[in-house]
């Protein structure tokens, strides 16, 4: 009754102009009651804005996906394009399948494609579901590269329409900008050396460090070739290969982090990949050896079906271990996290099934403070590393994010390309995830190869050595 009474008095003071006694030696003047009015009659504030949540956006549907095959840079890119029923509105995933993009583009193409159009562009999970079960025989990359595409250009498309970069979507900045680590790698310790040393120069605070074993093949140095005395201790009937071998690559990477340490001290982070090469029990030696050097991380010191040794390693050494690039499904990651076998992971954000997938990889981790380091070379695409961007600026328990540098041709094709500064990476804050493409540019660096050739590597007499 009272506040029937005061809307009343209210009322009839805003008709007339006159100033209304509240009481108390309150008053009130016609401009500001007849505001009150409006409040108090329309639910006030809260109650308009909770209205207008119930309301949504109109439906905005999607009407075509569009597959851009592009390689400014040499390597083999897949991006997706959505189009909405606005006029102009589209958005970009990353669907990148490096060793075979047509697996993905074909999936996409001739699966998801018909399965998604018409769906509504907002309704983000619901269609990552589905699609995803729509597979039947999934957590493949190919089935998961494509479905990456579709999410991210959703997630695109709905930061475009509410003006804000995705970022917000996810929880907003935790932090300026995303810290990373660059690449060194050489055939000589001299060389790499002053590698290390121009990366403290530009403000790096982790590198990776390779190093070549002299005349023999390795991960991760350019250049690094098998000499003809090598070739010559193979046995008969074996053809000429890259030659590996586990015992000299310990030697040589122990003998590095000494030297990287005694030159540079403790205060810059070193992160070194193993690339799953030697045999569980060696990666464990070489992880207890490097232990006293205090490594940023060991990557990847085993392969996705060795998941089973992490249990032993933890046991065995406290160097910090970093492991997921290859995972494509999330009972390769759950344990290792869970039980804390692992410091970080390292997931490649598309070959999971994009976004949508990872937000929640980071947050399981949050609990268990295993902290974040999406794979990042040049066989993810731009827009694959603004999900890494992205995600990494609103993640509590980040790590540290893989540098890849953008060429000016990249930049071309991909106008919005994240800025590196000093050894960070910086979102241009634009709604969505900041980043388009120039289509006919994109057209102009077509694939040169048809996929990416691995496992060529083998031990000396012959037997397969993992990529």
């Amino acid at each position: 009754m009272e506040r029937r009474s005061l809307l009343k008095n209210l009322s009839a003071a805003a008709a007339v102009g006159a100033v209304t006694n509240l009481g108390g030696g309150r008053t009130l003047s016609a401009e500001a009651a007849s505001g009150v009015v409006r409040t108090m009659g329309n639910g006030g504030p809260l109650a308009q804005a909770k209205d207008a949540a119930r309301r949504g956006m109109p439906p905005l549907k999607i009407t075509d996906v569009k597959i851009i095959a592009t390689a400014p840079s040499g390597s083999n890119w897949t991006i997706v394009k959505v189009e909405t029923s606005e006029p102009g509105l589209y958005g970009l995933g990353a669907a990148t399948h490096q060793e075979i993009p047509q697996a993905a583009q074909a999936y996409i193409e001739k699966r998801l494609k018909p399965f998604v159009i018409g769906k509504n562009c907002d309704e983000i999970e619901d269609i990552w579901q589905s699609a995803y079960l729509q597979e039947y025989f999934r957590s493949g990359p190919e089935g998961n590269d494509a479905l990456s595409g579709i999410d991210g250009a959703l997630w695109d498309i709905l930061g475009k329409r509410l003006g804000v970069p995705v970022y917000q979507l996810l929880g907003g900045k935790v932090r300026a900008a995303v810290p990373l680590y660059g690449h060194a790698s050489a055939l000589t310790q001299s060389a790499l050396n002053d590698q290390v040393q121009a990366y403290i120069e530009k403000g790096y605070q982790v590198v990776r460090i390779q190093l070549a074993v002299p005349g023999w093949s390795g991960y991760g140095v350019s250049g690094a070739k098998t000499s003809a005395a090598v070739q010559a201790l193979r046995p008969d009937g074996v053809t000429p290969s890259p030659v590996f071998d586990a015992g000299r690559y310990l030697t040589t990477t122990i003998g590095m982090f000494e030297a990287v340490r005694a030159k540079f001290g403790f205060d810059i982070g070193l992160v070194h990949d193993i690339h799953e090469r030697p045999a569980p029990n060696q990666s464990i030696q070489l992880c207890r050896a490097v232990e006293q050097y205090r490594p940023f991380y060991m990557e990847d010191p085993l392969s996705p079906e060795d998941v089973g040794w992490f249990q032993i390693f933890r046991q065995e050494t406290s160097a910090p271990l970093a492991m997921g690039e290859l995972f494509v499904n999330r009972n390769e990651w759950l344990s290792l996290v869970a039980n804390r076998w692992i410091d970080f992971i390292r997931i490649h954000q598309s070959s999971v099934g994009g976004l949508n997938m990872c937000r929640k990889v980071a947050h399981c981790c949050e609990f268990f403070d295993v902290r974040t380091a999406w794979h990042g070379p040049n066989n993810v695409d731009p827009v694959g590393h603004c999900y890494n961007l992205h995600l990494n600026l609103v993640t509590p328990n980040f790590g540290i994010q893989e540098e890849t540098f953008f060429d000016e041709k990249t930049r071309e094709v991909f106008p919005g390309t994240p800025e590196i500064r000093k050894g960070y990476i910086y979102s241009n804050d634009t709604p969505g995830f900041g980043i388009d493409i120039d289509e006919k540019a994109a057209a102009r660096y077509p694939y040169t190869k048809d996929f990416e050739d691995r496992g060529n590597d083998r031990m000396l007499d012959g037997t397969i050595v993992r990529p």
